[in-house]
């Protein structure tokens, strides 16, 4: 008799917590990506567009009907914060973050966080507690460089260093290229603190002002295409050709400059900014979903594209 009433008890208790169970929500549900906004330095230059673009098109893969907004900063860090407040206003899950200045948009990476959006940093890093980082690698990109350079020289010669923002990307580029110059002892660096705000415009201006500075140049470093394409122009306008030019993002536009044998474009570190985007987006999902990366940082490697390879190159992802 009191088996049979232990019995029933115990089918009445596992019914009520079966029934409790299906009542309750997954604990491990999917969180929807609803809103990817991202912010670059310049759509007007085609590696954001092309980030913008790669981001895009993740983000559609993982939900088709995501919203999706892209915006330039303009190398802007208080236009940049505005526009990542107005992200957060917007509902945004997840903001790409192209930082105009690393360390000037730390409070407003802080306050996305605080309202529980998801933020990586893309090409460059930011300070403020971002969830992650992808970037290429860009140190990499500026001793490819560099090599570049010091053998072309055969390890002597006088060299100018084109700089731009202040953004970890930069820093990253140039450290990479003096390292790598500075083991030849007859290369001498005239100037490297001169920032041309990473335009094709500021190459123009500061390399025209370099080349009234120094009569004898021997090779230059612009730390992306643009840059180094101004450059190109400023050397054609002083119709001086006793140099020759490297720069980073292997970018649609220097393809030409490079294939063109009266250009002073010799090289160019070629990045894949479409595919970096995607992997941020991919991250930074799986952030949002409790999937934390391998590694706080994510580094996209690059190649070397010269004169001598650049009909073997196929060109950015698209």
């Amino acid at each position: 008799m009191n088996i049979s009433i232990i019995s029933r008890s115990g089918i009445k208790i596992a019914c009520g917590l079966l029934l409790a169970v299906s009542l309750t929500p997954p604990l491990f549900a999917q969180k929807k990506l609803g809103v990817v906004c991202v912010t670059v330095g310049d759509l007007g230059n085609p590696f954001f567009v092309q980030i913008a673009h790669g981001a895009q098109a993740a983000a559609k893969k993982i939900n088709p009907s995501v919203k999706f907004q892209s915006e330039s900063s303009n190398y802007d860090v208080n236009n940049q914060t505005n526009q990542m407040d107005n992200f957060v206003a917007s509902g945004a899950n997840l903001i790409l973050l192209n930082a105009a200045d690393s360390k000037g948009i730390a409070p407003a990476v802080l306050r996305a966080k605080a309202a529980g959006v998801t933020v990586v940093a893309v090409d460059v890093g930011a300070e403020g507690g971002v969830d992650a980082t992808v970037t290429s690698n860009n140190k990499q990109a500026g001793q490819l460089d560099g090599k570049f350079v010091a053998d072309r020289l055969k390890g002597k010669g006088q060299v100018v260093v084109v700089n731009g923002p202040p953004v970890t990307a930069v820093t990253d580029r140039v450290a990479g290229f003096l390292e790598e110059v500075k083991k030849s002892s007859g290369v001498k660096i005239l100037s490297q603190d001169q920032n041309a705000g990473g335009s094709r415009d500021g190459g123009l201006r500061v390399m025209t002002d370099l080349l009234t500075a120094f009569p004898k140049i021997d090779a230059v470093f612009a730390i992306n295409d643009p840059t180094a394409i101004g450059c190109d122009l400023a050397a054609k306008q002083a119709q001086r050709k006793d140099f020759f030019i490297v720069g980073v993002d292997g970018a649609p536009d220097v393809v030409p400059s490079l294939k063109d044998k009266d250009s002073l474009i010799a090289a160019s570190a070629a990045q894949d900014p479409y595919t970096m985007a995607g992997k941020a987006v991919e991250i930074g999902y799986d952030i949002m979903n409790g999937k934390k990366p391998a590694q706080e940082l994510t580094l996209i490697p690059v190649d070397l594209i010269t004169k001598d390879n650049v009909d073997q190159y196929k060109g950015w992802t698209k």
